[in-house]
């Protein structure tokens, strides 16, 4: 049965990550009174890029076909690495936050390197901007996930979730203002907006769209896959290393079902919040989004100070 849970805990991520960038796109063409695409549209726009054949510009090197490859293989390896249905799973090699941190911190290098390499103007732009926030989004990330290391005792993101469920009742105060902190950030890191459009295909505001302008076919479908995986992912700490109430603690059958429903249900609500704040508020300039990453910081800065 172990066998099983570790398949499940490492293909979770790849196979459920295009549904909810689905259901996201599903509610918000409902808010702005459109029939919009099927849920299950992601699969079949893969599906498709999958079959495409590729067009490589001649100024491309070997890193444009190597990078597709690492940052889905990265995406893969921190789904496995995070807690998701269950917190007995035992990963101590990877699952350190900060580990998880820098290895997610790797696919954005390596997709930046190939935006870059292409030789187009707009990949070079779309990389500066891409690393300007990652650069200042890494301590609010950090943060956030100190305050819950400070609460629970420990860095790994399975013991995190355990520690959570059993912390004192006046540090709630702590772990919601760190998770809106940790919000903020995932909005910045997996390009939703107010930092950036991802249906957006205009020169001077697009970030992660600019550096993948000269992919196609196979390539494309891995980058745009491992854009939904890393939205899972951030989404995931979300639900269930700050609220991982439901969390299966135990090897049983039901244990395992209730975790699932549990998880499967956070994550609605996380993609119902982010689909009302895209549907409430514009893009913002490139220049006020470090205003934004720095109010992120400060929520987690005071979570830390608040901790009994």
């Amino acid at each position: 049965m172990t066998i099983l849970i570790w398949i499940t805990q490492i293909l979770l991520i790849p196979l459920v990550s295009p549904l909810f960038i689905g259901i996201i796109r599903k509610i918000k063409a409902e808010f702005q009174n459109r029939q919009g695409a099927s849920i299950v549209q992601p699969y079949w726009d893969l599906w498709k890029l999958l079959h495409k054949d590729e067009i490589v510009t001649k100024d491309a090197s070997f890193i444009s076909f190597y990078a597709p490859f690492i940052i889905f293989a990265v995406t893969v390896v921190v789904g496995a690495s995070i807690p998701l249905f269950a917190s007995f799973l035992s990963n101590q090699l990877m699952s350190d936050m900060l580990v998880v941190i820098y290895t997610l911190s790797l696919a954005t290098f390596f997709l930046a390197l190939a935006g870059m390499d292409s030789g187009g103007g707009f990949g070079g732009f779309g990389a500066s901007r891409e690393m300007t926030v990652a650069a200042l989004a890494e301590a609010g990330l950090i943060f956030s996930l100190l305050t819950i290391y400070f609460v629970s005792g420990t860095s790994n993101l399975f013991a995190m979730s355990s520690g959570i469920l059993a912390m004192q009742a006046n540090n709630y105060i702590s772990v919601v203002l760190a998770f809106i902190g940790f919000f903020i950030i995932l909005l910045a890191e997996t390009g939703r907006f107010p930092f950036d459009n991802p249906a957006t295909h205009l020169e001077l505001t697009m970030i992660h769209e600019a550096m993948i302008l000269e992919y196609s076919g196979k390539s494309l479908a891995l980058i745009e896959w491992a854009s939904a995986n890393k939205f899972l992912i951030f989404a995931s700490i979300g639900a269930n290393v700050f609220f991982p109430w439901g969390i299966a603690q135990l090897v049983t059958i039901d244990a395992i079902l209730i975790g699932t429903l549990a998880f499967m249900a956070k994550i609605l609500f996380l993609c119902l919040l982010v689909a009302i704040i895209e549907s409430s508020i514009a893009k913002l300039r490139f220049f006020r989004l470090p205003n934004l990453l720095a109010i992120s910081f400060l929520f987690s800065a005071l979570a830390i100070g608040l901790i009994h």
